[in-house]
């Protein structure tokens, strides 16, 4: 079994640094609750990334399949709790396409892998968040 790590060090306030893949990613809290706006909220993060794991599932699933989108973006709308803990209760993906001749079944089937099969954040977050999925080809 593979281990993965990051480090998350507290700066100051409610800002924290985290190093994840020699990657510095600021965190920090809304201005409401005594953050300062000097990075992403986290769980903007987990849904940055869940979009990221089945995003990169797709483009590799679809390459294989050789269709080539020229515009692929997802976007995650997260519904939270209004008690604590404020976690998110649904989430929303929204798979958005654009190209010439985009077969829906093969998107589906790639969409459907990802969720399925190679998404590791997608089956962690499965069976504690209702995850629904939508797709629009844009013409």
């Amino acid at each position: 079994m593979a281990i993965q790590s990051v480090n998350v060090e507290w700066t100051s306030g409610m800002v924290f640094k985290a190093d994840a893949n020699g990657f510095r990613i600021m965190l920090d809290a809304d201005e409401k609750v005594g953050g300062t706006n000097q990075g992403p909220r986290p769980k903007s993060l987990l849904l940055t990334s869940l979009g990221g794991c089945t995003g990169m599932d797709v483009v590799s699933i679809l390459k294989k399949m050789r269709i080539e989108p020229e515009y692929f973006n997802i976007r995650l709308e997260g519904e939270v709790r209004d008690e604590h803990p404020k976690s998110f209760t649904r989430i929303h993906l929204i798979y958005e396409f654009r190209g010439k001749d985009l077969p829906l079944d093969k998107l589906q089937k790639a969409i459907s892998l990802s969720q399925e099969k190679y998404c590791g954040i997608f089956a962690t977050l499965r069976n504690s968040v209702e995850l629904t999925t939508e797709i629009k080809i844009i013409s």
